[in-house]
C-alpha cells in the first residue's frame, strides 16, 4: 500500500507519479472522503475532549459531596454521540482503505519512461547467442523425442498447461532445484525456507496480489479464502507479517523451492504450448527483507543472485530495466532476466527481480525496529526468481542440444544430475 500521509500531503506529486505507471488517481473521490474524515474526526476528537473534561468535572463534583447528575446526563448524551461518529469514522476509514489497496506502488524516479515492454531498457547482457549449424529443435520437439515432456498425460489428468515430466527431464528439473538451493545458501548467503503450498486472503492482501488479482488465483474454498499460492514469494514474505524484527537480523534471506499455481487469467493465446506459461510450474525463489537505506543495493545484490545461475549453467540472457507503464502493481522497480531462446530467436523471460520498497510492509504491518531512534520503521521487501524452473529447462534443453539430438549438461550440473548428456535411447 503506498504511504497514505504522502498521499494526504502530496496528492499531485503522487498523482504524476502514478500516472507513470498509466494508473489514474481519481483524486476528487479520494480528497472528498479525506475531508469528510477529517471533519468527522476532528468533531469526534473535539467531543472526546469535552466527555474528559466533564468527567474530571464529575469526579472534582463528588468528592466535594456536590450534585453530578446535569453532568452525567450530559457526559452520557457526549458518549452516545461518540459512539455513533465513531462508527461513522470506522466506515469511512474503510472505505479509504480500500480505495488505498487499490493504488499501484509509485515507480522509483529512476524507472525508464514508457508505456508497453517496448520501452523497456537493457542494462546489460552476458554470453554469446547460441549459434547452430542446423535449424534448433524446440524443447516440445526434442521432449518428444527423449520421452522426457508429456503434455497429453498432463491434459488428460488436470487439463492444459499441466505437463508430466518423465525419466532424464524429471531427473533434470529435481537436479536443477538442488543444484539452484545449494548455491543460494552456500555462495549467495541465503536461508532457505520450506512453507505452505496454500495462503489465505491476508497473506495474498500483504503482498498485494488481492484484491486486484483475484482472477490470477486457483480458490479452494469460499468459507476459509484459502488459495494456491501463486508464487513463493506470497508465503515467504509474510513470515514479516505483523512481526517487529531487532535490526541485528536484517538484512535477511531467504531462499524457497515451491510449485506455482496461476490461472493465467490475463494471457489468453499467449505462450500455449510448451513449457513457458503454465498453470502449474515450480520456481526457487529469493526474498529479502532490509532497511530502507539498504533497499536499491539490495535489488542489486539479489538481481546479480539470479544472473549467477545462469552465468554457472552458461545460458546468455540478458537484463532489462522494465518501463514505469509495464511496471507490476506493487513494484517500485523491476529488472527482468531473459534468457536466450533458440527455437524463437529471442530473449524470454525467466525471472523478474523487483524492489517493493516499504508497499508490501505497509500492508503486512511488517517493521523492525532502528536501535538510534528507538523507533520503528517499516522493513522494504525485494524479491526475484533464482530461477523459474520450467523456463529454465526450457532454455537448458534448447541451447544445449546437439546435432545428434542428445542434449549436453553444463558442467556445474553434472555432479547434480550424475552425467553429462542426456543421449538418444536405442
Amino acid at each position: 500500500m503506498i504511504d497514505l500521509k504522502l498521499l494526504r500531503t502530496s496528492p499531485e506529486l503522487v498523482t504524476s507519479s502514478l500516472k507513470k505507471k498509466g494508473y489514474d488517481l481519481n483524486l476528487p473521490a479520494w480528497s472528498q472522503l479525506e475531508s469528510k474524515r477529517k471533519v468527522l474526526q476532528a468533531k469526534t476528537e473535539g467531543l472526546q475532549a469535552e466527555l474528559n473534561s466533564i468527567s474530571k468535572e464529575i469526579g472534582i463534583s463528588k468528592s466535594k459531596n456536590l450534585e453530578t447528575s446535569d453532568l452525567e446526563e450530559k457526559a452520557a448524551s457526549i458518549t452516545s454521540i461518540i459512539k455513533v461518529q465513531s462508527k461513522e469514522l470506522d466506515v469511512l476509514i474503510d472505505s479509504i482503505n480500500k480505495m488505498a489497496l487499490d493504488i499501484p506502488n509509485l515507480p522509483d524516479d529512476d524507472v525508464p519512461i514508457g508505456s508497453s515492454e517496448e520501452d523497456n531498457v537493457e542494462v546489460r547482457s552476458w554470453g554469446k547467442k547460441t549459434e547452430f549449424t542446423y535449424g534448433p529443435l524446440n524443447h516440445l520437439v526434442l521432449g518428444e523425442i527423449h520421452n522426457g515432456i508429456d503434455m497429453e498425460s498432463g491434459a488428460k489428468i488436470t487439463g492444459s498447461r499441466f505437463p508430466v515430466l518423465r525419466s532424464d527431464f524429471a531427473r533434470l528439473q529435481r537436479s536443477l532445484i538442488n543444484f539452484m538451493l545449494d548455491i543460494h545458501t552456500k555462495e549467495n548467503g541465503y536461508e532457505e525456507v520450506y512453507v505452505p503450498y496454500i495462503v489465505n486472503s491476508d497473506s495474498l492482501q500483504g503482498t498485494g496480489q488481492l484484491p486486484k488479482f483475484e482472477e490470477d488465483l486457483f480458490k479452494l474454498d469460499s468459507d476459509q479464502s484459502h488459495y494456491l499460492t501463486p508464487t513463493a514469494e506470497v508465503p515467504v514474505t509474510n513470515l514479516f507479517r505483523n512481526e517487529i524484527l531487532e535490526s541485528t537480523r536484517l538484512p535477511i534471506k531467504y531462499v524457497c523451492h515451491t510449485p506455482c499455481f496461476r490461472s493465467e487469467a490475463g494471457s489468453y493465446g499467449k505462450d500455449t504450448k510448451g513449457l513457458m506459461r503454465l498453470h502449474q510450474f515450480e520456481k526457487v525463489e529469493l526474498v529479502q527483507a532490509v532497511e530502507e537505506s539498504d533497499s536499491e543495493n539490495a535489488l542489486e545484490d539479489l538481481t546479480g543472485h539470479a544472473e549467477s545461475i545462469l552465468q554457472k549453467l552458461e545460458l546468455p540472457y540478458r537484463v532489462v530495466s522494465i518501463c514505469a507503464g509495464d511496471l507490476g502493481f506493487g513494484s517500485a522497480k523491476t529488472y527482468d532476466l531473459e534468457v536466450w531462446v533458440p527455437s524463437q530467436d529471442k530473449f524470454r523471460e525467466i525471472s523478474s527481480c523487483t524492489n517493493y520498497r516499504a508497499f508490501q510492509a505497509r500492508r503486512m504491518k511488517a517493521r523492525w525496529k532502528n536501535p538510534s531512534t528507538g523507533k520503528l520503521e517499516l522493513i522494504n521487501t525485494i524479491n526475484g526468481s533464482g530461477l523459474a524452473l520450467s523456463r529454465t529447462l526450457l532454455a537448458l534443453i534448447e541451447n544445449f542440444q546437439q546435432s545428434d539430438k542428445s542434449i549436453a549438461i553444463p558442467d556445474a550440473l553434472r555432479s547434480y544430475f550424475g552425467q553429462d548428456s542426456i543421449k538418444i535411447q536405442n
